[in-house]
């Protein structure tokens, strides 16, 4: 894609902590301002492994290594006055449940708990970014942008497997890469006030329910924490 656009692109496996901090120093010698940065990786996996780092793949991949990129990132992102967009899912609803002392789920581990957690502390990412950082100048936002058929859960053994890989797919309603792609055009494209609200969850472009575990800001506050501690990362002004 960056190659028919004609893009400057950049590569790093969020797996490994050290891709992500090179992919960081990369960034910040490329571009002295960045006015939007999307937080968009998505995966579900198979059994339970762990990342070269020792953390559950799911919990790295979805949340970590994005928390860990951003905070890399915030001396220019303030200075930038960025809107940080969040992609998360209905999975955060329908699987996520929270556990700070288990958040690679040793105890109670399912590819769908894993994802839905994932997907849950990306929302709660969001709020918290807003309420350390809004009066810095940042924006932060999460968003689920449907059900997208894509190639999404094919090497698991996830029920979700069978809704993205086969015809139960037109049943469920999927939509187009490109269908997928327009609520974060239109978060990307916004103002932040305006066309949508900082520190919120949207759905179809409304404020939407999720998880009630995203409108609890003491977990919101103490994921932080736990997140900069398990990327080695110094604690920022709360």
């Amino acid at each position: 894609m960056a190659h028919e656009l004609k893009t400057e692109f950049f590569l790093a496996d969020f797996t490994k902590f050290s891709e992500v901090r090179a992919l960081a120093a990369r960034l910040k010698d490329s571009y002295p301002r960045i006015d939007v940065l999307i937080n968009n990786a998505g995966g579900i996996f198979g059994d339970q492994t762990r990342t070269v780092d020792g953390f559950e793949k799911t919990l790295q991949v979805n949340h970590l290594a994005p928390f860990l990129l951003t905070n890399l990132l915030m001396e220019t992102l303030t200075a930038s006055n960025a809107s940080i967009i969040n992609t998360s899912s209905v999975a955060a609803r329908i699987f996520g449940k929270i556990n700070l002392d288990d958040l690679n789920n040793e105890r109670k581990y399912s590819p769908n708990k894993a994802y839905g957690d994932a997907k849950l502390a990306n929302i709660l990412f969001a709020k918290e970014l807003d309420r350390r950082f809004t009066d810095q100048g940042i924006s932060a936002v999460a968003f689920h942008p449907g059900n997208v058929q894509t190639s999404f859960a094919s090497d698991t053994t996830s029920v979700m497997r069978f809704v993205y890989q086969t015809p139960l797919g037109r049943l469920a309603g999927l939509i187009s890469p490109e269908k997928g792609a327009e609520p974060l055009v239109w978060i990307a494209e916004g103002n932040p006030g305006r066309e949508w609200i900082s520190g919120e969850y949207y759905e179809k472009q409304k404020i939407s329910k999720t998880n009630p575990q995203a409108s609890d800001a003491q977990l919101a506050a103490r994921l932080w924490d736990k997140s900069l501690e398990l990327v080695g990362f110094s604690r920022t002004a709360a």
